[in-house]
């Protein structure tokens, strides 16, 4: 399905609010000039515009709320022009008649202004201080969570209960019975007075923990697990991925990890882990870590709220970043404030030293990447009939430098000169973010994801067949079983916590294992001749990386993992750079092939592919491989591990010395304190004496 072009996909957001705006002008012409049908397409209108908006456009809600047109004051407007219709429209009964009906509909607001109050003083008491995963929180008494339509959605909860006073008011309009509106307001009464039962219950039975009960149970929990390293971690929705790719590797660490979050959300974005979680959002209840046995945090990402967990001085903190290139954001002067800069290997060192960002040389510790183990290295050229190529272009940045990524300048033409291959299979996975700061990338994305849905409609080769298909359901329903959340839908925070207690033993290897399995099965229901569009987190890149004969990127972490592999690579100068500067100023390109923005240079990229002796850089590959991401010997986690347990020894020699600081003076001003108190009792008595 190709997306829309820009000026619809405008017009169908700004839709529901001008129906909406013009079904209220509407209504109170129809009032005010008493027609019938009139009143009842508009009061129709405005009931689907409000569903539309609710259902497609969140936004917009968000944002009528903001200039005080939210949901309260359109039902309330609604249903007032309604009421003067209804009066405008009266027929042989007078007016006195539809007193009792006003009255109704009043107690009607009152019983959901009443729900409203409960609904938030209930989420204000399941609102805990810390949220958990992977940890026992049974103690806590959490009860299941009120359905999601009483809890969080109050503009919905009052579209719905109030629709069948609505149409009953309409059906009175029409037929001039009151009944009808006395009947539908009476349902919408009692939807909203069972609503207010339920939630007043939630109130008065058996109450989820205390905040300061949820907090010494943290503390307790603390004492007990004695955690030693641990992952900090903060971020946007979709930065996860940046905190994934460190699970196993922390998870292979000696010692009892822990994973320490800042937002609320991020909890459920973490991937399967058996590593006990945290999130805790407040600076005060952070700060009770250091009390904690924890000495190590390692760092995936830079965040504001980094500069809150640096202030405890009992933990050290690695940056180990998210991914390596020769971007100026891999060598940010905010790795200063960490205790160690851990790095994959040499060239990471020397981007440090020339970037003079106030690294010292001491601090820089080189790990390797622990995480690319999964990656296969370079088994020669393309075995089958077509050539895989991933087309994995980066994100533009957050300062839009049209160097950034490909996307916008390049993307369209290589992908159109890929796709010209008969003897291709594009493999094209963007970047998670692409579009989150330049619309033109955004754009861009959309239209190559045509291209390439296009460009299959021309491919019918065989497909692998149901057998194929029945082993990727199997896989999936197994993986699913393991990785899923088995809460309800309308499960809140705090029943999350409940429900994700402590795993079953050995479910982090069934997972790795579930994860290889249906990786294969995926690939191998797919028909080897169409292209692929991953957006998902799954496949995961590394897995693409091994499915691929060629990547094709820009200058990001993405070439560096790719080298693991030894495999052929191209990088798209879209910097406006001569070639040989472009080198020079990106260590990470000089093995690879340069295409400039018109992508002139891909069929002799894909031939020099496909024939080995024309792959020029192919020597180079294995030096600059050594050169990026270090020796393989001894592997990367062990490196790491080496690493972390260095850092710890740190902090247990800083804990040891501020002990032995602080013993001594602690007698000495509990002596001095003692002896001051003797001299004013003495200089009391003195006068008696």
């Amino acid at each position: 399905m190709q997306p829309l072009p820009p000026v619809l996909r405008y017009a169908a957001k700004v839709l529901p609010v001008a129906v909406l705006a013009a079904s209220f002008v509407a209504q109170a012409a129809a009032a005010a000039a008493a027609h019938l049908a009139l009143l009842i397409s508009a009061t129709a209108a405005n009931l689907l515009a409000e569903a539309a908006l609710h259902r497609w456009q969140p936004g917009q809600v968000s944002l009528l709320a903001r200039v005080r047109a939210d949901v309260l004051v359109r039902r309330l407007t609604c249903d007032f022009l309604l009421i003067v219709g209804l009066l405008r429209l009266a027929g042989n009964h007078p007016e006195t008649v539809y007193l009792p009906l006003v009255l109704g509909l009043l107690l009607f607001y009152a019983l959901h202004f009443a729900g409203h109050a409960a609904a938030i003083r209930v989420r204000g008491m399941r609102t805990l201080p810390l949220l958990t995963r992977n940890i026992d929180a049974s103690a806590l008494r959490i009860a299941p969570a009120p359905p999601a339509l009483l809890m969080r959605r109050h503009g919905p909860r009052l579209l719905l209960f109030g629709l069948p006073a609505t149409i009953g008011l309409l059906l009175t309009a029409a037929g001039d019975e009151p009944q009808f509106a006395a009947a539908g307001i009476a349902l919408s009464i009692a939807c909203a007075a069972v609503s207010l039962a339920e939630l007043v219950w939630c109130l008065v039975r058996r109450r989820p923990a205390s905040p300061e009960e949820v907090l010494d149970w943290f503390d307790g929990w603390l004492a007990d697990y004695r955690p030693t390293v641990g992952m900090y971690f903060s971020g946007g929705a979709s930065s996860a991925y940046q905190a994934n790719m460190w699970l196993d590797a922390l998870a292979g660490l000696d010692g009892r990890p822990v994973i320490v979050l800042r937002e609320r959300f991020m909890m459920q974005r973490i991937g399967a882990t058996d590593i006990p979680i945290v999130c805790i959002p407040k600076v005060a209840q952070l700060l009770r870590l250091e009390q904690s046995a924890l000495k190590l945090l390692i760092h995936p990402a830079n965040s504001g709220k980094t500069s809150q967990v640096l202030r405890i001085p009992s933990i050290k903190h690695a940056f180990v970043n998210h991914g390596e290139s020769d971007k100026l954001s891999s060598c940010n002067p905010y790795a200063k404030a960490y205790d160690e800069v851990w790095v994959a290997g040499p060239a990471a060192r020397e981007r440090y030293a020339l970037a003079d960002v106030g690294i010292e040389d001491r601090d820089v510790v080189e790990i390797g990447r622990p995480q690319l183990a999964p990656i296969a290295p370079y088994e020669g050229p393309p075995a089958g009939t077509y050539t895989t190529v991933l087309y994995a272009p980066t994100w533009e940045g957050w300062d839009g430098n049209p160097g950034n990524t490909s996307v916008v300048l390049a993307g369209e033409n290589i992908v159109r000169e890929l796709l010209a291959d008969p003897g291709v299979r594009l493999l094209y996975k963007p970047h998670p973010m692409t579009g989150s700061v330049d619309p033109l990338a955004g754009a861009a994305n959309d239209r190559i994801q045509a291209m390439v849905q296009e460009a299959n409609r021309g491919r019918t080769g065989p497909h692998p067949g149901p057998q194929a298909a029945a082993e990727l359901a199997r896989r999936t329903t197994e993986l699913h079983s393991l990785t899923a959340s088995s809460f309800r839908g309308d499960a809140d925070d705090a029943e999350r916590m409940l429900v994700q207690s402590t795993p079953e033993p050995g479910r982090a290897e069934a997972v790795a294992a579930a994860t290889a399995a249906w990786e294969a099965a995926h690939w191998a229901s797919l028909p080897e001749d169409l292209h692929q569009i991953i957006t998902g987190p799954q496949p995961a890149l590394y897995s693409c990386f091994n499915q691929a004969d060629l990547l094709i990127s820009d200058v990001s972490s993405v070439v560096t993992d790719y080298l693991a592999g030894e495999k052929p690579y191209a990088v798209a100068n879209t910097s406006g750079m001569p070639e040989d500067l472009f080198r020079e100023a990106f260590p990470t390109v000089s093995a690879a092939t340069i295409l400039t923005p018109d992508a002139a240079g891909v069929a002799a990229l894909l031939d020099s592919v496909r024939h080995p002796a024309d792959d020029g850089p192919a020597a180079a590959r294995a030096g600059l491989k050594l050169h990026l991401l270090g020796p393989s010997d001894p592997p990367s986690q062990a490196r790491f591990g080496e690493a972390a347990l260095g850092l710890c020894e740190v902090a247990d020699e800083h804990r040891v010395r501020m002990s032995n600081r602080l013993l001594p003076a602690i007698p000495a001003q509990r002596r001095a304190l003692e002896e001051a108190q003797a001299a004013e009792e003495r200089l009391e008595a003195a006068p008696e004496a």
